[in-house]
């Protein structure tokens, strides 16, 4: 598993895949994200999302679809459409129609082609949505700000596409430190 940490406390988690072009359009389908899959994150803590916790977080809210996170790489997004996400017993799962641009057909050749690597996703935890337990940290609530398909290196195993990105929510300072040391 790949994950990074920035100064202002966003987290990205990669995790392996499988993403599916769906048929011969533009569509891409999988898992963005696996409940009761264990991550290591940085030889530091193990992590686990729990069912549930992107659903209160993800209602109402724009999510975009973006390749290796990359802000300018749009490829969907929930406010237009193109752009499905729902919890299953078994994760995340989305769907995206692909527009006719640079990155998506990049995104879409990798899929098709069996080379992208994965998925990872951004978001951000509530001060009650996680629980620790020595150096295991379950996700029980987030606010989803995006997937990406990931060109290499994915996080989470046995997920269809999967993206992370979670800047750490306004919390204790415990918590904080917590974070911040074993990011180190």
């Amino acid at each position: 598993m790949r994950a990074a940490r920035y100064p202002d406390g966003t987290e990205l988690r990669h995790a392996a895949a499988e993403v599916r072009a769906a048929g011969a359009g533009r569509k891409v389908e999988g898992y963005a994200a696996l409940f009761h899959t264990e991550a290591r994150i940085a030889d530091r803590w193990t992590e686990t999302l729990l069912p549930g916790c992107f659903a209160a977080g993800m209602a109402g809210r724009d999510v975009l679809l973006l390749k290796d996170h990359d802000g300018a790489a749009v490829l969907a997004r929930t406010r237009g459409g193109s752009l499905r996400l729902a919890e299953n017993g078994r994760g995340l799962w989305f769907e995206a129609e692909l527009p006719n641009t640079t990155a998506a057909n990049d995104v879409l050749e990798l899929v098709r082609a069996g080379l992208a690597g994965g998925c990872s996703f951004g978001f951000t935890v509530p001060e009650d949505g996680e629980r620790w337990a020595g150096d295991k940290r379950e996700i029980a609530r987030c606010t989803l700000h995006e997937i990406s398909i990931v060109s290499a290196w994915p996080a989470y195993g046995g997920t269809s596409v999967s993206a992370r990105s979670s800047p750490v929510a306004p919390a204790g300072a415990l918590r904080r430190r917590r974070l911040e040391l074993e990011a180190l």
